[in-house]
């Protein structure tokens, strides 16, 4: 069946966009002091760290601030996304890479009164788990951590997958999408990309796009992130 992507674009507002801002800000400043390769590479662990918040914050401000009380325009986003599948029986995966996060999101679905089955790397009987989102014959959403959903996992009895957050491998995330598209799906694949415009997000999904994909299957994700150069964290920490 046919496979359909959309990109969902959630503006960051309130606290959380202070937050955003203010951690760009200390990245632009730390970066504005090296000079040289050598200034650049010494300091590369705290510019990735950086660059890592600053993924984090557009996902939710908890995971860089755990007493925050700040909403997610993402959560928001993926909330509103959900109520219609899940008024019309459907199923969803849901990806995220920060186990946090999926956790935050079972939270504000049980909220909602929408039913969860979660996988990350700290789930015992990781196939018990998957048979019983496939079995479930109730509308519900299936929270998986990237890194746990490898190859071999077989969910077409969703036909919904929600990127939460994006990766620097684009690989990744068609391999994500397998999961659901794949021999055994009857349904047309519907799949959401939730993304900050304005953000490192975009501008990772525009450098990839740019550097092509090869380079990161080569590297893997750290090894990407760890080749950027200057000129590409200056495009990344920048504000246009």
């Amino acid at each position: 069946p046919e496979r359909i992507e959309e990109d969902l674009l959630c503006e960051l507002e309130g606290e959380q966009k202070t937050l955003y801002k203010s951690e760009l800000k200390r990245a632009q400043h730390m970066l504005l002091g090296l000079s040289t390769a050598s200034q650049l590479n010494k300091n590369r662990f705290n510019l990735l760290t950086s660059l890592l918040r600053l993924r984090q914050i557009c996902c939710h401000p908890k995971l860089v601030k755990e007493d925050s009380k700040a909403e997610s325009t993402k959560v928001e986003a993926l909330i509103e996304t959900l109520d219609p599948i899940m008024e019309e029986g459907g199923k969803v995966i849901v990806f995220s890479q920060f186990v946090e996060m999926l956790k935050l999101l079972e939270a504000a679905c049980r909220e909602r009164g929408i039913k969860t089955h979660i996988l990350t790397g700290e789930t015992k009987g990781r196939m018990e788990v998957v048979n019983a989102f496939q079995a479930d014959p109730e509308p519900c959403v299936f929270l998986l951590s990237l890194r746990a959903a490898g190859t071999g996992l077989n969910l077409t009895n969703a036909s919904y997958v929600v990127l939460y957050d994006p990766w620097w491998n684009p690989a990744v995330e068609a391999q994500a999408i397998d999961r659901s598209h794949r021999i055994g799906q009857t349904q047309t694949v519907m799949a959401y990309r939730l993304i900050t415009p304005g953000t490192v997000e975009e501008k990772i999904w525009d450098l990839q796009q740019r550097k092509s994909a090869t380079i990161a299957d080569v590297l893997g994700e750290e090894g990407f992130a760890s080749n950027l150069s200057k000129d590409d964290l200056e495009y990344l920490f920048s504000e246009d």
